[in-house]
């Protein structure tokens, strides 16, 4: 066959030139950084064809040569440290930064987290690296409500508390994003907007539709706090339905809700796969390209997942046009431009002077430890029993949990060289002289296959019997990640499992009076239900994270006192829940409950004695324009150094209108040498004290109310478990 070898060339080079030509005439203005960045954006954007537009939309965007844009991948996990990126520090897992109800705390984490994160996204791009989960833009936090105990993902929040979620949250995306006026430090995003919260096995697939009141009380007042006080760059929309329409497709929650009431100027991605859902799970359109450009034209500016790749086909059907394109790209390129990622060299950015010395560092080692510190909760503590004397001569840790690393990492983590199981840490701190046994004794998730087993007769032999227990994420959490659950992630009831349950009883029958300290590490509630009464101390540690061991046994040997306090109501059993697929609030979390819990919401224990005084009211009697001023004297009467979480409730003495019947309204936590005194102050304005109606507006509702503070959420529950005897006040709404 004859080849025209000339002519070949000749094309080439004409290629060559025309390439060349086009090249010239880029202008790469938008790689000033003193240029606003709405300009950057559109002067960049403005230059791409649709097809290049289109490849931006996805979570896997493609690199353009000629414009000099790199690949990027946006998804990324940061709940509670940097998650599938290699190397980095694990801090306690989501729930238990709620328990320590420290908003402070949840600020300096996610600012280690973004130190980190900066670190080794530098070292990323310098080795080429532009995969998944290797980018600055984190899917992080989940601010969804843990309405329900059974959901799996649970563990990825912050509690059942709007207020609590709230304030957690916001201190999150300040530390992931940092306080530069500038630039981003990362850009965290709020997810899954919105009412998603299980169950797991129906999440692509179904529709909620809560009344107006639990809508606005319960499942959008966290994110209403993230995008107007934190200015969250990154909202998540959920793969369910929400009043018949597809979040990610869902006029009113992504335009009416978000931009043009709240205001958002960040980006909206999609759940992976929920634009697909669209159209096969969901069935709201026919086809593929029907879904895209509903999604598009409902504002989510990114796709994880590929069915943007129809977006063409969209245009072609008349169904989107190229400018709507044009705009939720240049929506994208913001955010790149907010975190950096275009700046010409020599710029002000202050955070791209993190190096590999930032990555698991001493003081991130540290810090995770003392979040694990100050979110334990002490659930019981009979006859003092704690703290542990590390002189014990015979201790003896035990159970399934007691020398495993997966307990301590929860979900969507990371991998680190530094992980200390519970065994170690006690081995850590107790004397020299101790003889320190240990047996697992029992199989975590079902009956041992051999029946013979001496590890319940060591517990007959020992001083003291530490035994750990729990759940891990392969038994509770996402739907495709949790493979030792019975119902997709979600959990049946919430009793531990039978084995545990069993070798908890066999423990008690041998130990001969001598004590029994039962460790619980789970995300979510365990009803203690026949194993209560057998157990002398009962500790709650979620999953700790990589230092959890070391934090234990500090807790249960008295070198730290417990001060975590319970973010979600622990029920009795499942029996006490509403039906899981209900997304009505009644009767769920301490607010709407009305039977009696095994443990109440903001319950926990100290080694200490706390006790409440003089509660003043600037005013009893408020008008609607009026702030009221709150004082009260929080005293450490005990022998031991504590911090305390001080907490102001409002309930209505008259309940009408499906208002809640209580509610957490302030809280602070403190820190109380033994025998201090001091005194707690808190401002309520007046949209403090408004409510939710029935038709979803928040309105100022005149009559009488009960202001209480303590150090659990009010009842006789709480005061008869151990908690501060609360101090009451009545307020008069005019």
């Amino acid at each position: 066959m004859y080849i025209n070898r000339q002519s070949i060339y000749k094309g080439f080079t004409a290629f060559m030139v025309v390439t060349a030509s086009f090249a010239q005439n880029v202008d790469f203005s938008f790689q000033n950084n003193h240029l606003p960045i709405e300009k950057r954006a559109e002067i960049l954007v403005s230059q791409m064809t649709i097809e290049e537009k289109i490849n931006q939309l996805k979570n896997g965007a493609a690199a353009i040569p000629r414009l000099k844009v790199p690949d990027y991948d946006w998804w990324n996990e940061a709940l509670h440290g940097i998650g599938r990126n290699g190397k980095a520090t694990i801090f306690p897992q989501a729930i238990a930064l709620g328990a320590t109800f420290d908003p402070q705390l949840a600020e300096r984490v996610a600012s280690a987290i973004s130190t980190e994160a900066r670190a080794k996204y530098a070292i990323s791009q310098k080795n080429g690296n532009h995969s998944k989960y290797a980018g600055l833009t984190f899917w992080t936090p989940n601010i969804n409500i843990f309405r329900d105990p059974r959901w799996g993902r649970g563990q990825e929040t912050y509690g059942e508390d709007p207020l609590l979620t709230s304030r957690i949250g916001v201190a999150f995306v300040k530390g992931l994003q940092g306080n530069d006026p500038k630039y981003l430090k990362s850009a965290a995003c709020a997810k899954h907007f919105a009412v998603h919260s299980g169950p797991e096995n129906i999440r692509h697939e179904f529709n909620a539709e809560p009344n107006k009141q639990d809508l606005y009380e319960t499942y959008l007042p966290a994110f209403e706090a993230l995008v107007k006080e934190a200015k969250v760059e990154g909202v998540m929309a959920a793969y369910n339905a929400v009043y018949g329409k597809p979040a990610c497709a869902s006029d009113f929650l992504l335009k009416e809700t978000l931009r043009d009431k709240w205001k958002f100027d960040g980006y909206v991605t999609s759940d992976c796969g929920a634009v697909s859902g669209v159209y096969n799970k969901l069935k709201y359109v026919k086809t593929a390209a029907e879904a895209a450009a509903v999604a598009l034209n409902a504002g989510t500016n990114l796709e994880c997942g590929t069915t943007y790749s129809q977006l063409k086909k969209a245009i072609d059907q008349g169904l989107i046009t190229e400018k709507m394109i044009h705009d939720r790209t240049v929506q994208l390129f913001k955010t790149r431009f907010r975190l950096g990622m275009f700046d010409e060299t020599g710029t002000d950015n202050p955070y791209l002077n993190y190096g590999i010395e930032k990555i698991h560092s001493p003081e991130h080692i540290a810090l995770s430890k003392e979040v694990a510190l100050k979110s334990i909760v002490l659930l019981k503590n009979k006859n003092n029993i704690l703290p542990l004397s590390k002189d014990i001569k015979i201790p003896y840790v035990t159970g399934p949990f007691a020398n495993s690393n997966d307990m301590l990492m929860g979900s969507y983590y990371g991998v680190t060289s530094g992980m200390v199981t519970i065994l170690e840490g006690v081995a850590d701190v107790v004397s020299p002289s101790a003889s320190l046994n240990y047996r697992s004794g029992v199989l975590p998730f079902h009956k041992n296959i051999n029946p013979k087993n001496w590890a319940p007769f060591e517990a007959g032999e020992s001083d003291v019997t530490i035994c750990v227990v729990g759940l891990t994420a392969d038994r509770e959490g996402e739907e495709v990640d949790a493979i030792a659950a019975e119902n997709v992630g979600d959990k049946v009831d919430l009793k531990l499992p039978q084995s545990q349950i069993d070798y908890v009883k066999e423990i008690a029958s041998k130990i001969k009076g001598k004590p029994l300290v039962l460790v619980i590490a789970s995300g979510s509630p365990v009803s203690l239900e026949g194993i209560e009464e057998l157990c002398d101390a009962i500790v709650q540690i979620w999953y700790p994270g990589e230092q959890g061991g070391n934090a234990v046994a500090d807790i249960l040997f008295g070198n730290s006192s417990p001060s975590g306090h319970l973010p979600i109501t622990f029920p009795k059993n499942v029996t006490q829940l509403p039906a899981y697929e209900d997304y009505s609030m009644k009767g769920r979390t301490y607010k709407y409950m009305t039977e009696e819990p095994m443990y109440p919401f903001g319950f926990g224990l100290t080694y200490s004695k706390t006790e409440f005084s003089n509660l003043k009211l600037s005013t009893n009697n408020l008008k609607e324009k009026q702030t009221l001023t709150v004082t009260v004297e929080v005293a450490n009467t005990g022998n031991y150094d504590i911090d305390e979480v001080v907490q102001l409730y409002v309930n209505p003495m008259e309940l009408s209108g499906g208002i809640p019947l209580k509610s957490l309204k302030a809280f602070e936590r403190v820190s109380l040498k033994k025998g201090e005194k001091k005194n707690i102050n808190f401002t309520l304005t007046p949209n403090n004290l408004k409510v939710i109606n029935e038709q979803g507006q928040s309105v100022w509702r005149k009559g009488s109310y009960q202001l209480v503070i303590g150090n659990a959420s009010p009842g006789a529950l709480s005061t008869r478990l151990g908690a501060a005897t609360p101090q009451t006040a009545t307020l008069q709404l005019k």
